[in-house]
């Protein structure tokens, strides 16, 4: 059976556009102009993915994302592809903050956000896999890192980390000493073999908030200049 996607826009002519793409990709799609509507749909009929406008009629994106995720919170992960005019990176990051796992502005390739489905689709295999067999936790330093629960302390203190911050620092945490550029952290991290690399960036700044006794002068996610990040687990 080929995956589910619940495509949610009041913009019936992107609607139609979106659906014939990943129908032609071989997914079976569903369409929801509205926000409570779109609750109503993934009930009746569960997806796999969901492709989300941010600005919807009634009930916003950011609300259905949240009671989506709610909704699945017992069951497997439901990922959602942000969809939206919206283009500020306060905007984006609060996507992502909200629990999506990718953010694409309007205007967009309808063949590009079709790729970015399939990609998003693959990952939650992956990562369903993995569930299923979790690693071990595992120490680094002064933090302790349990990726199954999803939990990550520093010097037995809990991080409040958003969906992103979590995969991001666990990343760094289990690769320390090595240098990483931004496309490498989209891919590697989030599978994203395009995006938009202010979110690494933003990701960074916020981790560092986090973990760093002096947020402006890192010690532990350090800049390497005209390359990347680079985790030290030990510094001297």
């Amino acid at each position: 059976m080929s995956a589910r996607v619940l495509v949610v826009d009041d913009d019936l002519t992107i609607a139609e556009v979106v659906g014939d793409y990943l129908r032609d990709a071989g997914l079976e799609t569903r369409h929801a102009a509205d926000g409570r509507s779109a609750l109503s749909l993934a009930e009746e009929w569960p997806p796999d993915l969901v492709v989300l406008d941010l600005m919807l009629p009634g009930i916003d994106g950011l609300e259905v994302c949240k009671r989506l995720r709610a909704a699945h919170e017992r069951q497997r992960p439901l990922p959602v592809i942000m969809l939206t005019a919206l283009g500020e990176e306060a905007d984006r990051v609060l996507g992502l903050e909200t629990g999506a796992d990718d953010y694409v502005t309007k205007p967009f390739s309808p063949r590009e956000l079709a790729l970015r489905v399939q990609a998003v689709l693959r990952r939650a295999a992956v990562a369903a896999e993995t569930a299923a067999a979790p690693p071990e936790p595992f120490r680094a330093g002064r933090f302790e890192v349990d990726v199954a629960a999803r939990r990550i302390r520093r010097d037995d203190r809990e991080l409040v980390l958003t969906v992103r911050e979590f995969d991001l620092l666990a990343f760094f945490l289990s690769h320390p000493g090595r240098a990483f550029t931004r496309p490498e952290l989209l891919e590697l991290v989030w599978g994203w073999s395009f995006g938009d690399l202010s979110t690494v960036t933003v990701c960074v700044r916020r981790i560092r908030e986090k973990v760093e006794d002096t947020p402006t002068a890192p010690v532990h996610l350090q800049t390497v200049w005209g390359v990347g990040y680079r985790w030290e687990t030990d510094p001297r």
